[in-house]
């Protein structure tokens, strides 16, 4: 049974929710019978709906507001997770199963603008999760050391193009973190959205980075994620970019087990992440499209792209240049997630072309 405290907590955070002009997708579907079924249940890990809603409860500005406490809270506060999965990735709905791992023919994909025009840098992400550990929320400090160990462990054994050096943000030096924070490879700690979630305890411990010689390839260690990996270059080569991020997945894969949903696919803090986990982006110059917002929203729509300002989420277009994603990322493959990027940026660059 939950406490009577964190009862108390739920029913105020409830009423905050409802009584606010909140446009997040937990507004929308924390229905009062929704909420009395959920309000006492928990997970094998301690975890609460309050666990799952507070961030959203404290930042009314969320566009989601929901995260997973533990891999359980998926099943456990289905009711919840469900219709906001279906909302958020294009109708997924509760009977549908996510495609099995396909990273399809890395060499059918191309460089997206040889003669470097339009885009600035090309990045390919994926997420996740160790087997056998809870999300950040439920981690002790003895397993936050103990996953950075097996990470560093394993990534320190990397070849070739991969080869590179693990920074452990606990004892870093003055000068590693102002080149890490130069590079905009060094994460901070999380902003108030992960803070309200109970993603930053026993902070820097286990937290670390990654990253390869030539600072094309990058893992994030306990972030958001347990693992966030990162292939990235300047210029529109998302062929290169891409087989740079399956070759060192698949190298990760062979030394720690990630764990796998059956119909979510691989487990993420945040349910937007879910699925294939990935995001394909560009940072992109568009003067004209980006003259009529409008149109630029219209045709990136189209196409399932996200924009976002320069530097990410929650900010502007600096210099006119956007950062344009996939936001499609469950019920479909890795390959098609990442070609849904690539034939929308073409179209992009083909309408900015024709104005």
């Amino acid at each position: 049974m939950v406490d009577a405290a964190t009862l108390e907590k739920l029913e105020a955070g409830f009423s905050k929710l409802q009584g606010s002009d909140s446009k997040s997708l937990l507004k929308k579907y924390l229905t009062r019978e929704v909420f009395d079924s959920l309000k006492n249940k928990k997970t094998s890990f301690g975890s609460t709906l309050l666990d799952c809603i507070q961030s959203g409860v404290e930042n009314l500005d969320s566009g989601v507001g929901i995260y997973a406490p533990d891999a359980e809270s998926y099943s456990v506060f289905a009711e919840l997770f469900d219709p906001i999965i279906e909302d958020y990735h294009n109708g997924f709905k509760k009977t549908d199963k996510h495609p099995p791992k396909n990273w399809g023919d890395v060499d059918t994909l191309g460089n997206l603008d040889p003669a470097g025009e339009f885009v600035v840098s090309t990045r390919v992400r994926c997420g996740r999760p160790l087997e056998g550990y809870p999300f950040n929320p439920c981690l002790t400090e003895s397993q936050y050391k103990e996953m950075e160990d097996k990470v560093s462990g394993t990534l320190s054994s990397l070849e070739g193009e991969l080869k590179g050096t693990f920074y452990p943000l606990t004892g870093m030096s003055k000068e590693t973190q102002q080149q890490l924070i130069d590079d905009h490879f060094l994460f901070k700690e999380g902003d108030r959205f992960l803070q309200a979630a109970n993603a930053c305890r026993f902070w820097p411990t286990g937290r670390g980075i990654y990253h390869n010689e030539n600072k094309t390839f990058l893992v994030w260690c306990n972030e958001e994620d347990h693992l966030r990996i990162i292939s990235m270059q300047m210029g529109g080569d998302l062929q290169q970019v891409y087989k740079r991020l399956v070759s060192a997945v698949n190298e990760i894969e062979k030394k720690i087990p990630f764990s796998h949903h059956d119909r979510l696919g691989f487990l993420t803090f945040c349910p937007t992440n879910l699925g294939t986990t990935v995001r394909a982006s560009v940072h992109i110059k568009l003067p004209k499209l980006a003259a009529d917002k409008k149109k630029l929203e219209e045709v990136a729509s189209k196409y399932h792209l996200q924009v976002r300002g320069t530097r990410g989420e929650h900010t502007e277009a600096e210099g006119g240049v956007y950062d344009i994603s996939n936001k499609r990322r469950m019920g479909l493959t890795e390959y098609d997630a990442v070609k849904e990027m690539y034939d929308g940026i073409a179209e992009l660059i083909k309408i900015e072309k024709s104005l």
